[in-house]
């Protein structure tokens, strides 16, 4: 398994590791803000650029680490997925359609009598 490689270091570490890229990306909003008066370009640069910058910051971390391995085993998971064929699809789709087309045929059929039960034998409320 891929996170098995993963070894914890040192803690202390990772959890400023963890805290500059949530800095990070505090800071690259409040400086989106500040930068205003410079133009759109200084803004988007420096919220890019400081997102960018902790995401690096990020995937240094043991927590990074361990969602790239995830990620690499979800995506070998999704390949040994057997997907089915167009034909199988559409058989299986018409199968669904069918089927909730007979049970609501019987839910309304048991709606139905059930009303007439009640209505008209036991109550007596004709129409």
């Amino acid at each position: 398994m891929a996170s098995a490689n993963i070894e914890t270091v040192n803690h202390t570490a990772d959890l400023v590791k963890t805290s500059v890229s949530a800095l990070l990306v505090v800071l690259s909003i409040v400086a989106f803000y500040y930068l205003s008066d410079l133009g759109g370009l200084a803004q988007w640069a420096s919220l890019l650029g400081g997102l960018v910058l902790a995401v690096v910051v990020f995937f240094t971390s043991i927590h990074g680490k361990q969602l790239i391995a995830f990620a690499k085993d979800a995506t070998r998971e999704v390949q040994k997925v057997v997907w089915p064929t167009r034909k199988e699809a559409t058989q299986m789709t018409l199968y669904v359609f069918a089927f909730v087309a007979i049970m609501a045929t019987f839910l309304w059929f048991t709606d139905k009598t059930l009303e007439w039960l009640i209505y008209d034998l036991i109550l007596g409320w004709k129409k």
